[in-house]
Parts: C-alpha cells; structure tokens; sequence
C-alpha cells in the first residue's frame, strides 16, 4: 500500500503528498506552493512530480511556484482543460507512472467538465467528484455525467483508499443521515466523523466500500423516493433523476 500524507492548505484543502523510497514524492492538487516547500523541507526530500484533477484555483494556484522551484518536475492534468500549465494532458484510460506507481486515468466529468481522477497502488486520488459522504457540486457538468462518474468509483475493490480534496465529511454526513436515516451504517460513521472532527483529526482516507454502504450520491439508486422532501422530490424513480434530487437538496440543505 502507498504511503499517502496530507499537507493542509486554505480553510480544507489537503494537497496529497505520495511517498516514494528514494526521497521523492508526488503531489496532488497543490492549491498553495508555500506548504509544499515547507514540508518538503522539513522532510528532507525533493518533488518528482504534480497531479491535477481539475482546474479550480484551489487545486492549481501552487503549481508555478513549485515548477519554478524544481524546474525538472513533471505536471500531469487533464486534457482539454483551461488550466494549462501541465506538461502531460491525460485522457480516460491513460496510465502514467510515478515514483513505482502505476496509475489510471479515468475522467469522472460533473463537478468541472475536465475533472479526472487517478487510481493505483491501492488508492484513488478523487479530487473533487467523490467526497467522504458526499459529491463535489454541479459547476460544469450534468447530474447524469455525476451519476455515471459515480460508477467508475462503484467499480472499484471496497478496500480502495479514496483520498479527496477537502475535508467535508463532517457537514457531507449530516446530510448523509437526513436522506438515510435508517442507515445505521451512517449513523456509526457520523458519530465517528463527529469525534473525530471535534479533536481536530483528519477523516481521511476513507475506503470504497464505506462509501458504498454510506454515500447517499454512489447509492442514489437505493434511497427511497420517500426519504426525499417534496419540494426537491422527481417525478420517477429512476437513479439519475434521484441523484438529481439529491443534489439539489444537498446545494439547500
């Protein structure tokens, strides 16, 4: 298994920092440089390259700062997108690899419409598509490009680590208990977020198969028109519209 650290950045942002054995380490989504360069140093190892999973500021600010600081780096991101700065544009079903690791690329299109996720060495970097209880919102693409990315996660071995962006679980899960509240799986994990969050301790990561059993957006199939409130309920059952509903009852929750 990879070993994965979080540098904090902004209010809730985690750039993702993957070990490798010869004093080399990847980052993930450096949204600031200066917490890079800092753990860099207080570790005593040099950058090999930057993933991106997506062009929002909060995920690419870092990334100029740090090439000018380790000109031989290499930037990988995804293809067609407006941030440009990437040495590598990467497609759906491109690998790459890092530090002994190989990765896959899957785009996950529905929070941005360039949105990719990378998934390897027992671990998915998901950005902002899938959240610990949650989804990222709706900014570019359609409820029915959301609901497909959420199969790719569906896909994947329950034991996948799933690292995302930000530190959401805890907000993410009391909507999760709203629209589940005979879920007793989500009650346990809201009560072990809530404990968590209230000593400071990161929720992440979190595994495939905790989200399937928890996630109300990669289990929109399953939830009941019923435990919809009315005013955001659709008119059929099927899963798209239901992932619909509960995004949008999610953006007014």
């Amino acid at each position: 298994m990879a070993q994965v650290e979080a540098i904090k950045a902004y209010k809730d942002n985690y750039i993702w920092a993957l070990q490798g054995s010869d004093n080399k380490l990847v980052v993930v989504d450096p949204g600031l440089a200066e917490p890079v360069l800092d753990y860099l140093q207080a570790q005593g190892k040099t950058l090999a390259a930057i993933l991106i999973t997506h062009h929002h500021w909060d995920h690419t600010t870092g990334v100029a700062a740090l090439k000018l600081a380790y000109p031989e780096i290499t930037v990988y991101g995804p293809k067609n997108s407006p941030f440009t700065d990437v040495d590598v544009a990467l497609s759906d079903g491109d690998t790459i690899t890092e530090l002994g690791y190989e990765f896959q690329v899957r785009a996950t299109p529905g929070h941005t419409l360039d949105h990719i996720c990378y998934i390897g060495a027992g671990l998915v970097f998901s950005g902002d598509t899938l959240f610990s209880g949650g989804c990222g919102r709706l900014f570019e693409g359609s409820a029915e490009q959301m609901w497909q990315s959420m199969q790719v996660f569906r896909d994947l071995d329950d034991n996948t680590q799933v690292y995302c962006t930000h530190e959401y679980t805890l907000a993410n899960m009391q909507f999760a208990a709203a629209s589940q509240p005979h879920n007793e799986a989500v009650l346990s994990y809201q009560h072990q977020v809530e404990a968590k969050r209230a000593q400071d301790i990161i929720t992440l990561p979190s595994t495939i198969g905790l989200e399937k059993r928890i996630n109300p957006f990669l289990r929109a199939d399953a939830i009941p028109l019923g435990a919809i409130p009315p005013q955001f309920r659709p008119q059929d059952d099927e899963p798209v519209a239901k992932f619909a509903a509960l995004r949008t009852w999610k953006d007014n929750f």
